[in-house]
């Protein structure tokens, strides 16, 4: 009796330390996912609002036995099959009693399953809706209060102290404001009906209580009700639109070539609130959606200034788009433009076919945005005002899903994409994509899958194929080839490209994985060799990435080991980072540390390398590396109380062949860098 009582106490802390591990294992997985995401963006502010919006569904995770399709539809790394076998599960078998129920759906692998985990928890009880009643509202809602502060050590050449007549004649060569980064951020939620929030902030080098400004730089207001009778969504203020697959119009983060090879789909999530210190893809106005049956009537209407580079009274030659207001001549182009968008969407939806028409005009007042005229940018948009109408559809079966969007803008341009995706069983899916964009074709908001940062001349097609062969390994893989028929910035004459990627998994252990990828990319642009200018030349690019993540414990340690090839006519150069994450996280003490460390070697600008590093909550940060050196930071979080938590991270970069680290105002003198940042939340 006394062996089976020891071997049961032995059995039930070898089973407690690994779903402790377990769960840890899986805590950090969607920044990887994230990491892996802003790797393919050159717009690092969309990828910090999708850090942003999983940060919060973190923090507010779901109950897996009420949690609704709409609300998983939130988490980009799911598929449509996945979402619906979820579901499907819970009404044949009733509610689920442990999350780990999870690994009996079918279409769940255990990489996904580590993604979910964050987002979702088991709750047993039965959660009353209250009514929305001033009462109620007051008694049971959630208030949340985030203040951040962030500095570097070292100073730069901006905050250097000039003489007033050096300041009198060149006021631009000294940063208006102070050389620290703050930010305030409150919400109030009403479960998931009532959403009210404020968003303030100050950029480094921002004036915020001195003769130029007082207060922040930029505001952001939003309240948003959803589920009111036959009144789907009503937002006021800032908020976010998603509609088709954003030839027209997308505020979200958009999936596309990454491990995740056969979710490039955007989804269309309407109005959501902009809860983000994105400061240029929102809409600031009201809008709303009124449900009848099957179809969704949504209309909205937005009005605000852009910030803007004026050739003359009312001629604009550029968009200001950075939301950087840090010196006299950038504080000029504040809130010159006014912008007014109006539109609506109608849309279909049944379980597995969706059709949905968008109209959406924008249109710039008594301005005319005439950019300086080039080769390249001869069918930009100029005028005072646009118009794009599209139409999305969706037809699914079991094994078959068919989408895309056609579109047309008021110069009578088309743009069209279309997918077809087969999945004949859970462990194969082969996606076919084909994208049209014609060179002539505007879209200011337009956020579709392409090669290009405006869905503007591009032509291509993508193959994307992700199996499992075996048991616990995955393969994914993707082509893509692309042309762009007219010219582009540097690139004198139509060119060509293709990009290719072959990722291997491996997760036999529960609190062990390891992936390695291979990725080439070639395009052309304009080159020089021996002196003697050349039209175009290809250029291409090698990166392969090694990565092993394993706990033990509450210790959770990932290994990376990056390398890059980077050629083109006349020349080549190379580079590799070395990464080491080391995460202590108890489950039973109110800390969470973690500490990273980077060794990176590089000859040029041109082979960079990014390697994510953990950072404070809400805050997304993915430092490009080149040069000779090493990163450090230690981040750390403790929840002092049951509603009251600190966080704070140290970085430092160091250089050994460098003297001098950044350009212009952002100088510093030395091989250092050192950052410090800090996290007030409190909840009442």
């Amino acid at each position: 009796m006394n062996r089976f009582c020891v071997f049961l106490l032995i059995y039930l802390l070898i089973n407690s330390y690994q779903t402790e591990a377990q769960h840890l294992f899986s805590a950090d997985k969607w920044m990887e996912y994230v990491e892996e995401m802003a790797s393919e963006m050159e717009d690092e502010e969309r990828a910090e609002s999708l850090y942003t919006e999983l940060s919060y569904l973190s923090e507010h995770p779901f109950d897996l036995n009420r949690v609704t399709v709409e609300q998983l539809q939130r988490l980009p790394f799911l598929s449509d099959d996945q979402i619906r076998q979820i579901t499907s599960y819970r009404t044949q078998y009733g509610d689920m009693v442990t999350i780990y129920e999870l690994k009996n759906i079918e279409a769940l692998d255990f990489p996904t399953i580590e993604l979910l985990l964050p987002f979702v928890y088991i709750d047993g009880k039965t959660v009353e809706k209250w009514p929305l009643t001033v009462d109620n509202l007051v008694h049971y809602g959630n208030n949340e209060l985030q203040i951040r502060y962030d500095r570097c050590f070292q100073q730069k050449k901006g905050y250097r102290t000039l003489p007033d007549s050096v300041l009198e004649k060149y006021p631009n060569r000294q940063y208006l404001g102070e050389p620290f980064y703050h930010s305030l951020r409150y919400s109030y939620t009403f479960d998931d009906r009532l959403l009210l929030g404020l968003v303030a902030e100050k950029d480094a080098g921002e004036p915020f209580a001195n003769r130029h400004h007082k207060g922040y730089d930029f505001y952001s207001f939003h309240l948003l009700l959803k589920d009111l009778a036959w009144l789907k969504t009503l937002a006021a203020g800032d908020y976010k639109m998603s509609f088709g697959q954003g030839l027209v119009a997308s505020n979200e983060f958009s999936p596309s070539r990454n491990a995740l090879i056969t979710q490039v789909e955007r989804r269309t999530y309407g109005f959501r609130r902009h809860f983000s210190t994105n400061e240029k893809d929102f809409f600031r106005g009201v809008a709303a959606t009124a449900r009848w049956g099957d179809i969704d009537f949504s209309f909205f209407y937005s009005y605000k200034k852009l910030d803007a580079t004026l050739t003359d009274h009312l001629t604009v030659s550029s968009i200001k788009t950075d939301g950087w207001h840090r010196l006299m001549r950038e504080r000029e182009k504040t809130g010159i433009v006014p912008m007014q968008t109006i539109g609506g969407n109608i849309r279909y939806a049944a379980a597995d076919a969706c059709l949905g028409m968008t109209v959406l005009s924008y249109s710039f007042g008594d301005y005319r945005i005439m950019p300086d005229a080039k080769p390249y940018n001869l069918f930009y948009f100029r005028g005072s005002r646009n118009l794009n109408m599209s139409v999305d559809y969706l037809l699914r079966s079991r094994y078959l899903k068919f989408y895309g969007e056609t579109a047309i803008a008021a110069n009578k341009a088309p743009a069209t994409l279309n997918a077809l995706q087969l999945s004949p069983v859970s462990y194969f899916s082969f996606l076919l994509l084909y994208r049209y964009y014609d060179a002539k074709y505007q879209a200011y908001f337009g956020n579709a899958f392409s090669q290009n940062t405006m869905v503007q001349n591009e032509q291509g097609l993508y193959m994307g194929l992700q199996f499992t062969p075996f048991a616990y390994w995955k393969v994914s893989t993707y082509a893509d080839f692309f042309r762009f028929p007219w010219l582009r910035y540097g690139v004198d004459a139509p060119s060509t490209g293709r990009e290719y990627m072959v990722q291997v998994d491996y997760t036999q252990m529960q609190n062990a994985s390891f992936y390695l990828r291979y990725k080439y990319k070639q395009k052309e642009k304009n080159q020089t060799l021996s002196g003697k200018e050349l039209s175009i030349l290809p250029y291409a690019q090698h990166r392969v990435r090694l990565q092993m993540q394993y706990s033990i414990q509450a210790t959770l340690c990932k290994t990376s080991v990056d390398g890059i090839l980077y050629g083109e006519a006349d020349k080549q150069s190379k580079g590799f980072l070395v990464a080491q994450t080391i995460g202590w996280h108890p489950a039973k003490l109110p800390f969470l540390a973690d500490i990273c460390a980077a060794y990176f070697r590089t000859d040029d600008y041109n082979t960079r390398l990014s390697s994510y590093e953990k950072n404070i909550l809400y805050a997304y940060y993915m430092p490009q590396l080149y040069g000779k050196g090493l990163r450090c930071s230690a981040t750390l979080r403790w929840d002092a109380l049951k509603n009251l938590s600190f966080f704070t991270k140290l970085a430092c970069t160091y250089y050994t062949d460098k003297d001098t680290i950044g350009t212009d105002l952002e100088e510093i003198e030395g091989n250092a860098k050192t950052d410090i940042s800090f996290l007030f939340r409190w909840k009442f």
